[in-house]
């Protein structure tokens, strides 16, 4: 059905209202880089399970759909998912929207470096003048219309020939989290927010963080990047020549019946590298790299902390609960519970306690110990205990 009867009713519903936007719009294609176990999220999130295919947030749908409608009134179907091939099959399951070609498999994890980085080779054999857009398929952000905000922004930037990040307004004094150091405005007619990036700042002592903070000239660095992926390509051919060579073999063959084939023989060569390093890094002392600044509320959901934080999550008096038939009770306590299972959680005079239930391990903890369970799931697989991870 065309737009024509509709436009000649309804003159306010013409596109020609934004032809730049159009214009620019038109290039982009979202990637969703689903990978990662979630270890501090263990034993919710497992290699088999990670926690981008579950319900974090008690809102109905997982972290990965969730991130795939956000992505959809900007993309549209332009999307590709660059998952595990364990993951194959919940993935489709989750998405069933997702073409066989634009769903990218891992036959082992090589980090962000070569995952996006053949996001972008692959978009490239397939059009030059895409402008991709990256974002991890397990984070929580609310609400959406600020994020599409940001994007936009970040997409009419990346037209007008920069690599853009979007930086996290902190909230405050992370020591988790890496900073970017944002600089002069750039003066793109359509993103106002655009600003050049100084440099990228790894994970700061709480006093320098405060001191970023402080200063108003620094954002998270939420991994993020809206690029064209010519620009992309070149900064990663200057800085990984290995990297950019393998992907670009895989790249080539991706729509050929030649990409089963090459991927499992190039794939496994390829070095380890994040992006950040691969290209972020080394483009932003090139004077490339832009960053927008979102305004919205974002959580990565690094620990049972950061879930407790969500607010969309059902709450029992000062516990948040999470699990559907969970079965909880409470009574001067405090804190987060995550059930798989049917039994009956009884919290009695407990503060800030963390309890996760399922039907092959059970995890008691504690909030401000919820970083170290990364350590559980370590001792486990020294020992053995692989069953269970």
């Amino acid at each position: 059905m065309t737009n024509d009867k509709a436009t000649s009713q309804d003159p306010s519903q013409e596109p020609s209202q934004e032809p730049a936007e159009d214009a620019a719009l038109g290039r982009f294609v979202a990637v969703i880089p689903a990978g990662g176990v979630g270890t501090r999220l263990w034993p919710l999130s497992r290699a088999a399970a990670p926690k981008f295919l579950h319900d974090l947030t008690g809102s109905g749908s997982t972290l990965l759909r969730a991130t795939y409608d956000r992505l959809q009134p900007l993309a549209g179907k332009r999307v590709l998912v660059v998952t595990g091939t364990a993951h194959r099959a919940a993935v489709c399951r989750q998405l069933p929207e997702v073409q066989d070609g634009d769903l990218v498999l891992e036959s082992e994890p090589k980090d962000s470096g070569a995952a996006i980085g053949l996001a972008a080779a692959i978009l490239h054999e397939r059009d030059p003048d895409t402008i991709m857009g990256s974002f991890a398929a397990d984070q929580v952000i609310s609400p959406d219309h600020l994020f599409q905000a940001a994007v936009r922004e970040a997409i009419h930037t990346a037209a007008a020939g920069k690599i853009v990040t979007i930086g996290i307004k902190p909230t405050h004094p992370s020591t988790g989290f890496g900073y970017i150091r944002a600089g002069e405005p750039l003066g793109v007619p359509e993103a106002p927010s655009a600003q050049a990036v100084v440099e990228f700042v790894e994970k700061p002592s709480e006093e320098v963080a405060q001191e970023y903070v402080d200063s108003g000239n620094y954002v998270w660095n939420a991994g993020m990047f809206v690029a064209p992926v010519s620009l992309m390509l070149k900064h990663l051919e200057a800085n990984q020549p290995e990297l950019f060579a393998g992907l670009q073999e895989i790249a080539k063959s991706w729509d050929t019946p030649q990409r089963d084939e090459v991927t499992a023989r190039v794939w496994p060569t390829l070095p380890k590298i994040a992006i950040d390093y691969a290209v972020a890094e080394p483009a932003a002392a090139a004077g490339d790299v832009a960053v927008v600044p979102g305004a919205f509320r974002w959580d990565d959901v690094g620990d049972f902390a950061s879930v407790g934080r969500l607010n969309s999550a059902k709450e029992v008096k000062d516990v948040t609960v999470l699990g559907e038939g969970a079965r909880v009770f409470t009574e001067n306590a405090s804190g987060v519970v995550v059930s798989d299972t049917k039994r009956v959680i009884a919290l009695i005079g407990i503060k800030d306690v963390v309890i996760v239930d399922t039907p092959d391990a059970l995890l008691v903890t504690t909030k401000e110990h919820s970083q170290r369970v990364k350590q559980a799931v370590d001792a486990l697989k020294a020992s053995g205990d692989t069953d269970v991870l």
